[in-house]
């Protein structure tokens, strides 16, 4: 009996000492805890120096993004030649005006417990802005220019066997490097890899569903491995955990092994449903196990033909997409996912089903969220090849560097779903000339080679060039940036049979900014510094959205398009280039706060089939006005509406073909103002009045009033939530010409983030907690801290108004 309970001890312990055991592969993100400092310190990389003085952050970090506005920063004397420009101008706000030229320093101590001489230790980097140079213990593990670029080192042989390590990055922003805002510093995420020696390749497997059909799906997994006389072992699970196929295999051809996995009535990925299901892959040699990751995958189909353009799982689909930089407005560049998130939220809803990653590498949160919510993804490798358009821009690195970080973009990306399509380019000044041509063909066999299951793209400016040259003729999809005159011609140069519209409209909009008299127009400026919300002013180059509208509607050979841009971002503020204190762009959908803009339901109209949109435009304020024509815009999916003025009806409109305009939106152009309401009432086919929207003239402005677009966040230290201010009269109708100075106060679980208000001449900083409000609104962002759960209270006072209070939960 004694022997027996004795053996039952031994068991348990060693069944606890069994569970206990370190994973084979652990992960750990560098996040906190870094020292930082502007200073190009002499020595920086090695230990024992003194960070006395220098600032501590957490990673993601953009150095620059907190200002001040300097409209001396990065100030070019450039001619534009994608703006058509013939003459070289002083360019003040053109990369954002924020400090981000210059060297940057982190550092970092860190300790790898157990680093046996059968471990090995990966340091990963998701991007770097930018010329990073890497050091652990003083010692130069290597560099990658490319700020966007995805790139890792192995340490193994830098670490300290025992005790702590120190990890130095030195990056450096040159002047005269970039188009728009790139951000500075460790504006991505950071990681620390140890595993076995004997382990999977980083980045070395590639799934595919070379086979589907409604009763079954191939799934073909190939891992690339480190290691000889080792077992692969694969189990398929679906997104609640449910055991759906297995696999193993110990055949190895080179470093490789490949399985074949079958899932019966395969769940399809798409935007509809974006089903997810998840490769758990173990690694053996003999009985133990050496390695293990998850990869989530989705089963779909994709092609592209002359006859039927893009199809997704067998189904013609066209392309509602848009374009976005990386910047997150008064975030800056630093990746976060809660920001990320709420952009795609405001896009799904307006019924986009596609990004573009302009004119870079993703983010691989972006990704993420792209798989899970449902968005076709083209990922975009480079805004500039050997030819330069800035003086210091990529053109400096791409004879090296160029196959290196297409390799790392296909290998780092290339499991997930939503990518349905690369562009190894945008308006490259290579489109000229046969040597460019042979750079478009050597770039795209390489994404090729890597990744034979998809498409590459290069978006094209320069369209007579590239039907001359055989540039536009040899890529797997010609993309048209703009030049709607020549999509007919290049269709019948081009050989492929369908056309994309990589870049559309750039049409150009100030939030709740309305100009007067209401008509089309280019490269129109006011003193204002601001552009009209009527959304028919365009550049020289560009044109407005209905143009695209009805090359969409009307020429199935027209895959689709991605609109410049979905969000406005920082620099490149056209067509203000030369004007200061313009600092963002004025070409997105939605403002730089992530409010949307009037154009956002013209889209919305006609990309979101599913709900009504009902949309007036402008606001009904208009002191000084009254009696003078103010004519009167509505967005909506519905084909006809009358229009009120105080009751009185302005008569009926209807969608027709008089003009692209008259096609897509209901005008009456000749209102005058009334103070009091304005009414639209809409009709269905049938002509029955089916739903109404109704607007105000506001009185003076009087109170606040808040709303958060998440009430309940993680308290993680990084969840975000977005609170819209809107100043109101005393019946609550929005004062839409309000500029109050308001004030921010954060209290209990959280804290005050940024605010914005989408003004793009704007030089308040972000991370002030008091801003004023444009056309009568802005945005706080809250922040939740580290494990602390509770409400977040935040309050807004202006002078004048009646202070609001609003209340959220992190836990």
């Amino acid at each position: 009996m004694k022997l027996l309970t004795h053996l039952t001890i031994i068991l348990s312990i060693w069944l606890m000492l069994c569970s206990a055991s370190p994973p084979p592969r652990q992960v750990s993100q560098l996040d906190a805890n870094w020292q930082f400092t502007r200073e190009d310190v002499s020595g920086a990389e090695q230990p024992g120096l003194s960070t006395a003085g220098w600032e501590t952050v957490s990673v993601p970090h953009d150095w620059a993004i907190y200002g001040p506005f300097d409209p001396e920063v990065d100030k070019q004397t450039v001619l534009i030649t994608q703006n058509k420009e013939k003459v070289a101008t002083e360019k003040t706000g053109r990369t954002g005006a924020l400090p981000h030229i210059g060297v940057g320093w982190y550092r970092k101590t860190f300790a790898v417990p157990d680093l046996t001489s059968d471990k090995k230790a990966l340091l990963v980097f998701d991007g770097a802005m930018s010329e990073a140079q890497v050091y652990v213990n003083g010692q130069k593990v290597g560099e990658r220019p490319y700020g966007y670029s995805y790139f890792y080192f192995d340490i193994t042989n830098y670490l300290n066997k025992e005790g702590e390590n120190l990890l130095a990055v030195r990056l450096e922003n040159q002047s005269f490097a970039s188009r728009w805002y790139p951000g500075a510093g460790l504006y991505r995420k950071v990681q620390l890899i140890v595993k076995d020696q004997v382990s999977f390749k980083h980045w070395g497997t590639f799934i595919t569903t070379p086979f589907i059909s409604d009763d079954q799906a191939k799934v073909q997994i190939q891992s690339r491995v480190n290691g000889k006389d080792v077992r692969v072992e694969a189990q398929i699970k679906d997104a609640a955990g449910k055991l759906i196929a297995s696999n193993a295999s110990s055949q190895q051809f080179g470093d490789e092994i490949e399985l074949n996995l079958g899932i019966s009535s395969p769940q399809l990925w798409g935007p509809e449903h974006p089903n997810l299901y998840y490769a758990e892959l173990k690694l053996y040699q003999g009985n133990e196990l050496k390695d293990e990751e998850t990869i989530r995958f989705g089963v779909r189909e994709i092609s592209y033909t002359a006859e039927h353009g893009f199809l997704l799982n067998g189904e013609s689909t066209k392309f509602r997409g848009v374009c976005l930089h990386h910047d997150l407005g008064p975030l800056g560049a630093a990746v976060n996912t809660a920001a990320l998130r709420r952009q795609l939220t405001i896009l799904k809803d307006m019924g986009c089903n596609a990004i573009r990653s302009s004119h870079n590498m993703p983010s691989m949160e972006q990704l993420e969220l792209c798989d899970e919510m449902g968005f076709l993804f083209l990922a975009e490798s480079f805004d500039e090849w050997a030819k330069p358009k800035v003086k210091n821009g990529y053109n400096r690195f791409f004879d090296v560097w160029a196959e290196k970080d297409v390799v790392n973009l296909v290998h780092a990306t290339r499991n997930h779903p939503s990518i349905v399509m690369w562009s190894s380019g945008n308006e490259v000044p290579d489109q000229h000339g046969s040597v460019g041509v042979k750079r478009a063909k050597w770039l795209q066999e390489i994404f090729h080679r890597e990744d034979p299951t998809r498409p590459v793209t290069v978006g094209m400016d320069q369209v007579n060039a590239t039907m001359k040259s055989g540039f536009g003729a040899i890529m797997d999809i010609p993309g048209l940036n703009y030049r709607v005159h020549l999509y007919e011609e290049a269709y019948e140069r081009f050989p492929q049979g369908f056309i994309l519209g990589s870049e559309t409209a750039s049409t150009v909009s100030s939030r709740g900014i309305y100009k007067f008299p209401v008509e089309p127009g280019k490269n129109k400026t006011y003193d204002d510094l601001q552009c009209s919300s009527y959304d028919l002013e365009a550049c020289s180059w560009s044109n407005v959205p209905d143009d695209d509208f009805v090359l969409q509607d009307d020429k199935p050979w027209v895959i689709g398009e991605f609109v410049w841009t979905g969000f406005d971002y920082l620099g490149e503020p056209t067509p203000y280039d030369e004007a200061w204190p313009s600092r963002s762009s004025y070409f997105g959908i939605c403002d730089l706060a992530g409010l949307p803009k009037d154009r956002y339901y013209l889209y919305r109209s006609r990309w979101n089939t599913k709900d009504e949109t009902l949309h007036v435009l402008p606001h009904w304020n208009w002191e000084g006005r009254k009696g003078q024509v103010t004519p009167v815009f509505v967005y909506t999916n519905y084909d006809s509406a009358e229009l009120f003025v105080n009751g009185v009806s302005q008569g009926i409109q209807h969608k027709s073909r008089e003009s692209n305009q008259h096609r897509y939106r209901l005008m009456w152009m000749d209102v005058r103002y009334e103070p009091g309401s304005l009414k639209v009432v809409a009709f269905d086919k049938a002509g029955n009045p089916v739903a109404e929207k109704e607007i105000h003239t506001a009185g003076k402005p009087h109170h606040l009033e808040l709303e958060a677009d998440r009430t309940v966040i993680d308290a993680d230290g990084k969840d975000l939530s977005y609170v819209t201010v809107t100043v109101v009269d005393r019946n609550g109708n929005p004062c839409p010409n309000a500029t109050n100075q308001l004030n921010f106060s954060v209290s209990g679980a959280g804290k005050f983030r940024a605010v914005c208000n989408g003004d793009a001449t704007s030089l308040e900083l972000f991370h002030k907690p008091t801003m004023q409000a444009f056309s009568g609104k802005l945005v706080v962002t809250l922040q939740s801290l580290k494990d602390e759960a509770g409400e977040i209270s935040l309050k807004v006072k202006g002078k004048g108004l009646k202070a609001a209070e609003l209340s959220i939960k992190a836990e």
